[in-house]
């Protein structure tokens, strides 16, 4: 075994319990969503250009001044929406480290201040909604571009996103590069996501089989970056319903290099806490050498109907 991660490196992140009101279409529905993340240097690297993000959304009310009692530590709704982000920096020195970081940091900003707060849908309002998260990656697409413009050092960077944002039965997932998402449901892992890789490309087309594509060096070689030499970002779009049970993980090719996906779904089907499955599941990269950074973000979803 190549090292053990303590169990106390990451405090445990408190369980959401939320319950949205019926709507037209729909009863009441309670979501109880468990989350938990990690990023890891691994074994051959120098520095982790590899990051995450995990937050909570709601509505918030303070009281600047008024002639009616109010609490002082203001009033939230108590419906929420959760956003989850890993990003895999690309580019020598630091400036892979920086893109990766400038681009959670820029989407986590324009989710706060550009979205509109979609907690209730209309008729409509979910396709506005998959326009705002291209949004957010164009958006961060263009802050590392014009950053990497301004510091030579840092000519070039950019980094993988992928993206999932939550809200009620309804889970997005935004996507560039080759991070990935991965649907866990009845013990069946599925992949979400596709990577932007030439290998992956290559396959597509018939030119090389899924041995091939696994074994050669052109499935390191991403086309599609958010930020890199030139401005323009390709986003993949995926939008399904959550079911009782359902697991989501995002993670960055730190983990699914030398982690079969068999042996992902392994510590998933073993591990329902997601702080012990993920700890489980970097173990398991360090123990196959863990040559790159590694981010991994898993949410399980509980739901029920009233």
């Amino acid at each position: 075994m190549a090292t053990t991660i303590p169990e106390d490196r990451y405090p445990p992140i408190e369980d959401s319990t939320v319950e949205f009101p019926a709507t037209t279409g729909r009863g009441k529905v309670c979501l109880r969503v468990r989350c938990d993340g990690l990023t890891d240097q691994g074994l051959r690297r120098s520095n982790n250009e590899d990051n995450f993000l995990i937050a909570r959304l709601t509505k918030r009310l303070d009281v600047c001044r008024s002639s009616i009692p109010h609490r002082a530590d203001g009033r939230a709704a108590e419906e929420m929406a959760h956003l989850l982000v890993v990003a895999d920096g690309l580019g020598g020195e630091a400036a892979g480290e920086q893109a990766s970081a400038l681009s959670i940091a820029t989407v986590e900003d324009f989710v706060l201040n550009c979205f509109k707060w979609f907690l209730h849908f209309e008729p409509g309002e979910q396709d506005e909604l998959v326009k705002e998260l291209r949004e957010a990656l164009e958006q961060a697409d263009q802050e590392v571009y014009r950053k990497a413009r301004s510091h030579r050092a840092l000519t070039g960077m950019g980094t993988t996103l992928t993206m999932a944002y939550s809200v009620c039965e309804t889970l997005y997932i935004a996507h560039a590069g080759d991070s990935r998402a991965y649907l866990f449901r009845d013990g069946q892992l599925a992949r979400l996501t596709r990577d932007h890789t030439y290998a992956q490309m290559l396959l597509d087309s018939g030119a090389i089989t899924e041995k091939d594509a696994y074994q050669s060096g052109l499935r390191n070689v991403v086309t599609n970056v958010v930020g890199g030499p030139s401005k323009g970002v390709y986003v993949e779009l995926h939008k399904l319903q959550i079911q009782d049970g359902d697991a989501l993980l995002l993670c960055t090719d730190g983990l699914t290099e030398p982690v079969p996906d068999a042996v992902i779904a392994q510590e998933l089907s073993e591990h329902a806490h997601p702080g012990e499955a993920c700890r489980a599941l970097l173990q398991r990269a360090l123990d196959a050498g863990a040559p790159d950074n590694i981010a991994l973000i898993l949410a399980r979803f509980s739901v029920s109907h009233s």
